[in-house]
């Protein structure tokens, strides 16, 4: 009766063409910039997979261990038969008449390679049936080994690894090239029934089931009674690696050290980029920025050496090298208690946070652009009170420590961080005029135009500072940050380049100014507020401290690294109010405290002074000082040149000011290189035009230190 059922029912079905088979989904891999060719599992630090995790193989690099485990297994007469086992077939039939609820076996690994590839999983007569009828043709269209291939690179194992070097680097974290005996018994009994042979669900089903495939590989005289004794002997459970609770990350190589916040935000790129389906299974091959090594001492830096007690704030760091390359990111102390970057603001699911006086360097850089000299002077008292900068009302701003001196430059305003010359300069140079500038220069978190901005009243990431001091760094020439150098994909053995980084950047401030600006920011390191980050070579930087110590910032660069540091409470106190650092070991955080002992540890680890800083031009440009009725300036009367032309390091390129001109008396400037002064005797002199400062908002002092 099942003879004649099964003959009428296969020329029926004998009819039906082999289908084309969709192309295997294949996990993709993420490398640190160690690895310039050949990303892949072996080298990896991250793998992203969706449902089906899976590293396609060819069988020769598949052991014959595992081989012969499989056959023992599923399908001992696999190299003998024509694809089907009549009997297996037939008893499924008898028990679906008998209307049984019991699963019988019985498929060859044809039959379950046809069910992977073409069919679903449903349990009836029509799918077994049409299951046995493409087993048949598979055996005539592909050799033995094809359709083996094929099937160890299909067949599911459990815990979302399809295939066996994925399972294989799942449950034991090596490639299936590697697995031992016991190891490989116990993946080829997983195929019959992942969960319930998983040794983290059941350990004494797990342990006999692969004891089951040895007797197999013993009675089939594949291993020797000595392999078979030592492998039924090993302890399974401590071998098998515990279950990965993380939806589609899974392990990554350096997480005692952070690296996860990095690599999630590769997986959120390539997300916008190709979507998750290709992402998840498109056998991608991502090659990032990020060096482990520099990962790790960034790391140690920041939650180790420095922020290592329970109640401490929390840091972030992020660091660029001299291509813009993202080579180091602290994005959070640990992945799995927060997966919030810190370091990424809105980029990760954060937000931004205002970077105090770490932002006064921009402005600076805005005025050396406008052609205002870093000679003018400007009242430094301690308050101050500037008619109607804040929407019409008066301003008030004070320093974070006492002003010393009646009158100071910018060169030693910088130095110790006065607020009160900065917001004089503010009003200067124009709020929209910085807001601008910030953008070209990296700062790509949108800020408020308004006068405050100077001191850190709008919110920016990490990441902004550091990319926008790396521009300082690289003497003005502006560059994306690079996450990712290249991305491959591949496809039956074919590698296909989809993305190659440029690293072609932008000159968006005169060098000679970008120059002045590092001479300016050096002196921070060596004497000013910024002296405790000073790691031994030549570095320039800036502290910056937010209003009422809720942040603390130093950020600082070498002319081949750029780091930027934060520090501060992202969460709000258990009465749901935001936290200061008021009292953080009995001291009050500032940038130049915590937050520039991390940085100084960090570049010590990271660099012990490579590359020089170009020397800076003459100080010249228009002079502005507070206490004149009019402004003076000591530049030539000349034609204007290249803005990006190449500084010789002892003029400043002449430029042409587009200010009105008014009468002034002889005064004496300050337009020298660092330290020189002339006297400069004009009958008609330049001033430049101030900005309506009646439109911007400022809020109040206590509102923005933007201090040390």
């Amino acid at each position: 009766m099942f003879v004649a059922l099964l003959s009428g029912a296969g020329f029926v079905l004998g009819q039906v063409e082999l289908p084309d088979e969709d192309p295997l989904l294949q996990s993709t891999f993420v490398c640190a910039n160690d690895v310039t060719q050949g990303c892949g599992p072996d080298n990896a630090i991250a793998k992203l997979a969706g449902e089906e995790d899976r590293v396609s193989l060819p069988l020769e690099e598949i052991p014959q261990t595992f081989i012969d485990a499989v056959l023992a297994a599923e399908d001992r007469k696999f190299f003998t038969h024509a694809g089907i086992d009549p009997v297996g077939i037939a008893r499924a039939v008898y028990q679906e008449v008998r209307g049984s609820s019991a699963q019988q076996g019985g498929s060859t690994i044809t039959q379950q390679y046809a069910k992977n590839a073409f069919l679903s999983s449903e349990r009836t007569i029509t799918r077994k049936l049409k299951e046995a009828v493409l087993a048949v043709k598979l055996e005539r269209e592909f050799s033995k080994n094809e359709i083996l291939q094929r099937y160890l690179n299909t067949v599911y194992f459990g815990r979302g690894a399809y295939g066996a070097e994925a399972a294989a680097r799942i449950y034991f974290g090596v490639s299936i090239r590697n697995v031992d005996l016991s190891q490989a018994a116990y993946l080829a009994a997983l195929i019959r029934s992942p969960e319930s042979t998983d040794v983290a669900r059941n350990p004494e089903t797990a342990v006999f089931r692969r004891n089951s495939v040895l007797d197999g590989m013993l009675e089939q005289g594949w291993i020797t009674r000595d392999e078979y004794d030592a492998a039924k002997a090993k302890e399974l459970s401590s071998e098998v690696r515990e279950r990965s609770v993380r939806e589609g990350l899974g392990d990554v190589v350096g997480s005692e050290f952070g690296s996860e916040y990095y690599v999630e935000y590769i997986r959120r790129l390539l997300y916008d980029e190709y979507g998750a389906d290709v992402v998840n299974g498109g056998g991608l091959r991502v090659y990032t920025s990020l060096d482990m090594g520099l990962q790790q001492a960034a790391y140690e830096s920041v939650y180790r050496d420095v922020l290592d007690q329970e109640d401490d704030p929390a840091g972030a760091l992020v660091s660029v090298d001299d291509v813009g390359r993202v080579v180091a990111l602290v994005g959070g102390k640990d992945f799995d208690a927060s997966e919030v970057n810190l370091a990424l603001g809105a980029l990760a699911g954060g937000s931004g946070r205002p970077p105090g006086s770490s932002f006064k360097p921009i402005v600076l850089a805005e005025a050396l652009g406008q052609d205002i000299s870093a000679r003018s002077k400007f009242i430094n008292e301690n308050d101050i009170v500037l008619p109607r900068a804040n929407n019409g009302e008066d301003w008030e701003v004070g320093n974070y420590a006492d002003g010393t001196e009646s009158l100071v430059d910018l060169v030693d305003a910088t130095k110790v961080s006065s607020n009160t010359v900065y917001a004089q300069l503010m009003l200067e140079v124009g709020p929209a005029n910085v807001v601008a500038l910030a953008e070209r220069l990296g700062v790509k978190t949108p800020l408020p135009a308004v006068n405050s901005l100077v001191l850190g009243s709008g919110d920016v990431s990490v990441l902004d500072m550091a990319n926008a001091y790396s521009t300082f760094a690289r003497r003005g020439e502006a560059v994306e940050p690079v996450f990712i150098t290249k991305v491959e994909q591949v496809r039956d053995g074919e590698v296909k380049t989809l993305f190659q980084a440029s690293g072609k950047g932008e000159q968006v401030m005169r060098r000679g100014d970008a120059d002045q600006l590092n001479w300016i920011l050096r002196q921070v390191v060596l004497g000013g507020t910024g002296s405790g980050a000073n790691p031994g070579y030549p570095v320039a930087g800036k502290t910056g401290t937010s209003g009422d110590y809720r942040d603390a910032w130093f950020v600082g660069y070498s002319p081949r690294l750029t780091t930027a540091v934060w520090m501060g409470y992202p969460d709000l106190d258990a009465d749901g109010n935001t936290r200061f650092m008021t009292d953080v070991r009995g001291r009050k955080v500032t940038g130049g405290s915590f937050p520039a002992t991390i940085w100084k540890l960090f570049m010590q680890r990271a660099s012990d002074g490579d590359g020089s800083f170009a020397d800076p031009p003459p100080f010249g440009g228009t002079v502005l000082n507070a206490d004149l009725t009019t402004t003076t300036t000591t530049l030539p009367v000349c034609e204007p040149v290249d803005p990006d032309a190449e500084s010789t390091g002892t003029t400043e390129p002449c430029r042409k000011p587009s200010t009105t001109t008014t009468e002034a008396s002889e005064e004496t400037t300050t337009t020298g290189a660092p330290g020189s002064t002339s006297t400069s005797s004009t009958s008609s002199t330049t001033s430049t035009t101030k900005p309506d400062t009646t439109t911007t908002v400022a809020p109040t002092t206590t509102e923005f230190l933007g201090g040390n």
